[in-house]
């Protein structure tokens, strides 16, 4: 494959233009000890305060609970409570010892009334003990880049080496809700589970226009940790403030501030000038066409998109047109946030072949020997 790399990319706002919030010059007026706003999608921070630090996280841990369980498990299994998962301190979702349930409506329970004793059966069931199912924890936030986490129980009750960070966890919702599950159970409401109704936790989803989760937490070590997600008009931002007193109030801010600074632009890479040599065909060259992505960025970095270009050296004849024949790769500070594919603009026929007289001979005679 050959690669082209391009000039910086011109960047078509599809959506208005609004006002810069002072929140990033006056961080006082957060209550969160330690807060991010990230973009979703390409995982572009918008804003932070003390995002590195490492602190208790309360039953927000329960997000990587979850992805975990959901990762590794059939969410139609059922589950019998042991009277041990019931007795857990802290929060519950009240399940009955003795009573079965769904490793799903378990993940209900644990997302929308912070069940402890949902995670503990969740936990102890997928792996088979709860200290087993913490290094599947760990491993997780290993794979997905966690530098500044480690995770002791299932739950978020405070204990000696559990912690993570503003930056982690905003990095963790971020591949939590690309999971359909997930998104599904953090996004919810209310539910039904066995008789009794469930409501989430979670104020935003209810006073925030365009939240779609994820969790609450709180201990009082901890302090009141917050997850949350919200969507606006093809812009997804994270937002995660850990011990903030007022933190409903701390992430409508937040949210507000990153959807003000954050637009979704229109990327056209202009390929008149590729094309491709074709093998086979009548035609020496067929041209390429790519098309439109859109991309949720952040005012300042529109001109900062560089593309990348991958095709082959040539191709066979027999293409048709709009058939896929390599990528374009879209790139901030280096790092790919977005794909399209390169097709062929028209068709490239075979050439034709003329028969000359020796072939003819040829299939005469094979044809009389397969007789």
């Amino acid at each position: 494959m050959k690669k082209i790399v391009s000039v910086v990319i011109a960047a078509a706002v599809i959506s208005a233009m609004l006002p810069i919030s002072v929140l990033a010059d006056e961080e006082h007026e957060l209550s969160a000890h330690s807060a991010i706003v990230m973009c979703a999608d390409t995982g572009d921070v918008i804003f932070e305060k003390n995002a590195d630090e490492r602190m208790l996280i309360a039953s927000i841990t329960k997000i990587m609970t979850a992805i975990v369980v959901i990762e590794n498990s059939d969410l139609d299994e059922p589950i019998v409570i042991k009277p041990e998962w019931s007795v857990i301190e802290g929060s519950s979702m009240y399940a009955n010892p003795g009573q079965s349930y769904t490793v799903r409506e378990l993940l209900y329970g644990m997302m929308l009334n912070s069940g402890n004793d949902a995670a503990a059966a969740l936990a102890c069931t997928v792996c088979g003990d709860e200290s087993t199912f913490v290094e599947k924890m760990n491993e997780t936030a290993s794979r997905l880049g966690m530098e500044n986490s480690s995770f002791r129980n299932p739950h978020g009750l405070d204990e000696d080496g559990h912690y993570s960070t503003a930056r982690d966890m905003a990095r963790l919702t971020a591949y939590c809700m690309e999971n359909d599950d997930f998104r599904d159970i953090a996004s919810t409401n209310c539910a039904v589970i066995k008789g009794v109704t469930y409501y989430n936790h979670n104020r935003l989803l209810r006073e925030y226009e365009g939240c779609i989760g994820v969790k609450t937490g709180y201990t009082m070590a901890a302090g009141r940790t917050l997850v949350s997600c919200a969507e606006r008009d093809g812009v997804r931002l994270i937002a995660v403030t850990l011990n903030a007193p007022n933190d409903w109030s701390d992430h409508a801010k937040m949210l507000d501030y990153g959807f003000e600074k954050v637009t979704l632009c229109e990327m056209k890479y202009d390929s008149s000038a590729l094309s491709l040599s074709v093998v086979g065909s009548e035609k020496e060259t067929v041209g390429v066409e790519c098309g439109t992505v859109k991309l949720p960025l952040c005012n300042e970095q529109k001109d900062k998109i560089t593309a990348e270009i991958y095709m082959p050296k040539f191709i066979y004849a027999g293409l048709a047109a709009g058939e896929k024949v390599g990528e374009i790769h879209y790139l901030l500070n280096g790092n790919t946030i977005a794909t399209a594919p390169l097709q062929t603009a028209e068709s490239c026929v075979q050439k034709e072949r003329k028969t000359d007289f020796f072939t003819v001979i040829y299939k005469f005679i094979a044809g009389l020997l397969t007789r």
